[in-house]
Order: structure tokens, then C-alpha cells, then sequence
């Protein structure tokens, strides 16, 4: 696997957990450079270990990952996106502070994929340690950027952000789910 693919293959699987980090920016009250570096961090971590796990379980369970990891995405951003939109309905829907457990239910959420792209990863016959710290490192700094993004897009839609930032969760599981099974795209 050469250097463009690995870069490619880090750029492709930040994107999620980027747009999940521009939610989190819209939707806290305080976004500094400390709150965004430790979202990006969550995120950079998770998505550097998963496909490290995938490529440790190989082929033995590339199958049974593949039947539900979708589902299991769908879920959990579903849940989340829902929660954010009817907590929505009270007048201070932004979040002053960073709550850690939602953060890591986010972070595997969005990882997901990279477990199923570390299994196949195992049939490359490829080092994954750089393939894992590339993917981390390039899923931190746009994570890191997102959240910054999300600050500045935040205070322009105020009000709204909680449930603007619940439907992108939401929109996100759905786009996994159907980039999987295709049913969406069928019915269209």
C-alpha cells in the first residue's frame, strides 16, 4: 500500500468523525483550543485503533463484522442525533461543558468502518502501524479543525444549532447504513 493510498484511505475515514466534530462545535457554549484538541484527540484515538483491531481479527470475522457494523452505527448516531434534537426544546440547548461518554459512543460510532477496512487490511499483507498512526493523525487534525468550524457556523445559526447538530448525526448514521445495505438508495 503506498503513500497516496494510506493518505487517501486517512482522508476517507476522518470524514465522519470531521462532521461529527463540526456538530460538537456548533453545539457547545465554550470551544477553545484545549475542548477541541481532546474532541480530536477521542476521535484520532479511536479511529487509529480500530483498524488495528480489524487487521488483528482478519479473515475469521471479516463476514460477521461486515452483517452488522452498519446497524450498529445507524443506533448509536440515530440515538444521539434524537436525544440532541428533542433536548433541543429547552431555551439553553448548548452544552457548557464536554460530557466524556458521549464522546466515546461518537468516537466508536464513527470508527466503525475503520474496523471493517482494518480487516481487510489483513489481506494486503501490509505494516499496519503506520497505516494506523497516518489514519489517527490525519482523523486528529481535521477533527480538530472541525470543531472550530462548527464554533464558527454555531453562532450563526444559535437556537437552531442543537437540532441542526441532532440531524447531522442522524443524516450520518443513515448515510453509513445505506452505503452498506443500499436499501435507501433503492427505494429512490
Amino acid at each position: 500500500m503506498g503513500i497516496i493510498s494510506i493518505l487517501l484511505t486517512s482522508f476517507a475515514l476522518s470524514m465522519d468523525a470531521f462532521a461529527v466534530s463540526v456538530t460538537k462545535g456548533i453545539t457547545l457554549k465554550k470551544i477553545n483550543y484545549s475542548i477541541s484538541a481532546k474532541i480530536a484527540f477521542f476521535f484520532g484515538l479511536f479511529q487509529g485503533i480500530m483498524p488495528l483491531i480489524g487487521w488483528l481479527l482478519g479473515i475469521k470475522f471479516e463476514s460477521y463484522i461486515k452483517s452488522f457494523d452498519h446497524w450498529i452505527a445507524l443506533l448509536l448516531l440515530s440515538f444521539i442525533g434524537i436525544k440532541m434534537i428533542f433536548d433541543a426544546k429547552d431555551d439553553d440547548s448548548s452544552s457548557s461543558t464536554l460530557d466524556n461518554k458521549e464522546l466515546i459512543v461518537l468516537s466508536v460510532a464513527t470508527s466503525i468502518d475503520a474496523l471493517a477496512i482494518g480487516v481487510s487490511f489483513a489481506f494486503l499483507n501490509i505494516d499496519i502501524v503506520p497505516v494506523c498512526l497516518a489514519i489517527s493523525g490525519i482523523t486528529f487534525l481535521m477533527c480538530f479543525m472541525g470543531v472550530l468550524i462548527g464554533k464558527k457556523i454555531g453562532n450563526v445559526f444559535k437556537n437552531y444549532a442543537q437540532m441542526i447538530g441532532g440531524l447531522i448525526l442522524i443524516l450520518i448514521g443513515l448515510n453509513i447504513f445505506n452505503e452498506h445495505t443500499g436499501i435507501i438508495s433503492n427505494l429512490f
